[in-house]
């Protein structure tokens, strides 16, 4: 198989389950917006926000096992592929545990950080505490989910996001519409889809084990101190970057209220465009999370190599088109978003800014694709945290005299840093080693 049609069959699935994941959010508001009630849609929007950033800190259970498994798979090492899934599926199930545990804690700083209106409080604590027993499905589907991956198979994780969408979907509105739950039914309908997502999932994973006759596991190899010290390493330096990640783009949110009700929303507007792009080149930074692990556990460096040709022609490509369309359709685009003309002519001030994010992102989201795949967390970390200095360190040197523009050109400059740093680190010797 060439390599194009590699990349294409690892991308595409990938794209469709990001494209899955905001469309689900849209049918769940939509659901709630017909209840007549708009305290429930305010707390279906903090509570999905909220969740998100719960969640987004414990995306170092994908990547790190997609990078571990793809180079297992690649070395035809079949007990660490059966391991390493046992391995995440233990440490997803450890923290959920303790997410579930400590759920109190966790609604009040949730609370604290979005701070809800007195009548979006009590709706928010209802979702909320059905939806929090949800954690052990998330997590043991981001593992199920990179093991996937890491076995070069992104359909399965596809399939799995749109039964387990659907599932939500109609159950919400059975909850909702046949047994008049109101929100709580929303709540239900989201926990059904989780659990019904990880039955299929774990589905999958039976079969793809008995098909690449995976062996069962030892205890002994399942808690090997090295193998242990090397998951462990990778988790933690993914997720330091993740907490990195998340504090620029929750400063971009915060920095845009701050100043006034209608540049956020055209900050919030804008961020949609990237939004967009993200989707599509995240599936090809999937596709090179598998090839690049497939490859070099295979030691196969000529591959290696080719690949990392390939999907960096992909990428222009991909961020070429989209810098076409922000331009060409960026007016119109942004009518379909929103019909406040005050708010279309404050984005429409900052696009420009927009036109250079695919291109400017594209290395980085690569490179953290490739980085993934060869387990090279410490420099996906370092890249991150220099970005996220500069993007601050820009941010409070330009406000005074720049206001809005100064956080366009920080968060431009954070994309551009992360790619260009990690360009120089795949060329060093010293960091290869």
């Amino acid at each position: 198989m060439s390599l194009n049609r590699s990349i294409l069959r690892l991308m595409l699935p990938s794209v469709v389950s990001n494209i899955t994941v905001p469309l689900l959010g849209l049918v769940d508001l939509g659901i709630v917006g017909h209840l007549g009630n708009d305290a429930q849609i305010g707390a279906i929007g903090i509570g999905t926000a909220g969740f998100n950033m719960l969640y987004w800190v414990f995306a170092f259970l994908r990547m790190g096992t997609t990078g571990l498994t793809g180079q297992a798979h690649g070395a035809c090492d079949k007990s660490e592929c059966a391991t390493s899934l046992l391995r995440a599926l233990l440490t997803g199930l450890l923290f959920a545990a303790v997410i579930c545990l400590l759920q109190y804690p966790v609604l009040r700083i949730i609370e604290f950080i979005m701070r809800p209106s007195e009548a979006v409080l009590p709706y928010y604590e209802q979702y909320f505490r059905i939806c929090i027993w949800g954690a052990p499905a998330i997590l043991c589907n981001y593992a199920l989910s990179g093991w996937f991956i890491g076995m070069q198979n992104t359909r399965i994780p596809m399939m799995v996001a749109i039964v387990q969408n659907v599932i939500n979907i109609v159950m919400s509105l059975i909850f909702v519409l046949a047994l008049d739950w109101g929100l709580k039914g929303v709540a239900l309908g989201t926990l059904t889809g989780l659990y019904s997502g990880l039955i299929l999932a774990g589905y999958c994973a039976m079969r793809l084990w008995h098909r690449e006759r995976l062996p069962e596991p030892e205890v002994p190899t399942l808690f090997d101190t090295n193998r242990i010290s090397q998951f462990a390493t990778m988790n933690t330096d993914i997720f330091l970057r993740t907490l990195c990640l998340v504090s620029v783009m929750t400063f971009f949110t915060s920095a845009g209220s701050r100043q006034n009700d209608n540049i956020l929303a055209a900050n919030t507007i804008l961020m949609q465009f990237f939004l967009i792009f993200s989707f599509f080149i995240d599936g090809l930074g999937n596709a090179a999370e598998a090839l690049s692990g497939e490859y070099h556990g295979a030691g196969n460096s000529l591959m290696l190599r080719r690949s990392v040709r390939y999907l960096f022609l992909w990428a222009i490509f991909l961020a070429s088109s989209f810098t076409l369309l922000f331009i060409v359709g960026g007016e119109p685009l942004l009518r379909i978003l929103t019909n406040q003309e005050e708010v279309i002519l404050t984005a429409y001030h900052y696009i420009p800014w927009v036109w250079m994010t695919p291109l400017i992102s594209v290395l980085a989201f690569v490179w953290d694709g490739i980085f993934i795949g060869l387990c090279w967390s410490r420099g996906m970390l370092f890249s991150m945290f220099i970005a996220a200095c500069i993007f601050f360190l820009t941010y409070f040197c330009c406000f005074d005299t720049m206001q809005n523009t100064a956080l366009w050109l920080a968060f431009v400059c954070y994309l551009g840093t992360r790619g260009v740093l990690q360009t120089i680190l795949w060329f060093s010797p010293r960091f290869k080693k």
